[in-house]
């Protein structure tokens, strides 16, 4: 199995440029992010640095979110929401061509929190990213969250977002299986990852309670990963939780 670090939730006590180096002195090629700039057009000198720091790390990017808001500030997309249709059109350009210098396969578009997401608009936003991201290659990727910590987003479970991949009708459109959310919810992950392994276009994980490393909880790590293995699951899987301290990989050797 390939594992990806999401420099978003690690080494983030590091400078965004030195986390790419982080990754790899502790034995990664490969790593994912979240929007890392402030805006969905930044400065050609922030995304060339970016770059720059990911290649002299000789790490590859493997996902990469389009804009989605102030995550900090517990945003969660632009997708559906009409207050934010223009960002999130503005940014799918930006996205796309960096994703393209690096080679990245997939891009993730949050849907946004509610009351007022507009489905109708998220399905032709969700086309135009996939347009767009077919060009150099990438899959688009919808992504449930779970209703406990992320209260107002209306994508939930894996039925919802099938439902709507299904309605946005593009081939590069798939599943983002994060299995901690999913868990969460009460979903049966081993019974998901049988039945339709084949739709996911990315998987993260960390482990239920506390979103932290595989074993912190009490998720099935060692069967999980074994089943997408047997499943035909070959893209990365991100390591999406929260450590603090030595250790945090100290799973993958256990």
């Amino acid at each position: 199995m390939r594992f990806a670090v999401n420099l978003s939730i690690l080494f983030t006590e590091l400078p965004l440029l030195e986390r790419p180096a982080a990754a790899a002195k502790h034995g990664f090629d490969a790593v994912e992010l979240w929007w890392p700039f402030g805006g969905p057009e930044p400065a050609a000198a922030e995304t060339a640095a970016l770059r720059r720091a990911i290649e002299a790390a000789g790490v590859r990017l493997t996902g990469l979110n389009f804009d989605a808001g102030d995550m900090a500030a517990g945003e969660r997309g632009l997708l559906a929401r009409p207050d934010g249709a223009q960002r999130f059109l503005a940014g799918i350009g930006p996205a796309v061509r960096l994703a393209g210098e690096l080679g990245c396969p997939v891009l993730n578009a949050l849907y946004g929190n509610g009351p007022g997401t507009d489905r109708e608009l998220a399905v032709a936003n969700l086309r135009r990213a996939a347009d767009a991201a077919a060009g150099v290659g990438a899959t688009v990727v919808v992504e449930a969250l779970n209703a406990h910590d992320n209260p107002r987003y209306p994508i939930t479970s894996s039925e919802a977002a099938f439902a709507l991949i299904d309605e946005v009708d593009r081939e590069n459109v798939a599943f983002l299986a994060d299995l901690y959310h999913l868990h969460r919810m009460g979903e049966d992950v081993l019974a998901l990852i049988d039945r339709h392994a084949a739709r996911f276009g990315h998987v993260q994980i960390a482990d239920d309670p506390g979103r932290g490393r595989p074993g912190s909880g009490g998720m099935p790590y060692p069967e999980i990963l074994a089943r997408l293995a047997a499943a035909g699951y070959e893209g990365h899987v991100g390591l999406e939780y929260r450590h603090e301290g030595p250790g945090a990989f100290d799973w993958r050797h256990a």
